[in-house]
């Protein structure tokens, strides 16, 4: 049964940093394209990142471009999201999602996630 889990998100002040954990069961991370998108409050999803099979190729939102860094453990199965220098337009539910292809992770808008997502508030 496919699985995805998020976690890690909480309330931080702008500025700071956090890294979100996506567990997954089902499938392995290094065999499929994974990303992350985002929904903000009253907003559609967006995407933020995605990172190759082979791990060599990451792609992010110009939005968090420089910021965050998409990684995988592949013994945890776990995929990752570290996000540095948050800013409060970053407030948002994060998922994790997989892909068929890169195209379609950075250009097919998500209309659908499978976890429960992981809440991320930036505030003073």
């Amino acid at each position: 049964q496919v699985q995805l889990v998020e976690s890690g998100g909480g309330l931080v002040q702008p500025g700071e940093s956090l890294t979100l954990s996506c567990a997954v069961s089902g499938f392995t991370v290094d065999s499929v394209i994974m990303g992350w998108v985002r929904r903000a409050p009253e907003k559609g999803f967006e995407w933020v990142s995605s990172i190759s099979i082979g791990g060599g190729t990451r792609i992010y939102a110009d939005s968090v471009k420089g910021r965050f860094t998409i990684s995988r453990d592949n013994a945890k199965n776990t995929l990752y999201l570290r996000m540095n220098s948050l800013k409060p337009e970053d407030t948002a539910v994060y998922y994790c999602k997989r892909y068929k292809s890169m195209y379609e992770s950075k250009n097919v808008p998500t209309v659908h996630v499978k976890g429960p997502g992981t809440q991320v508030t930036v505030s003073s």
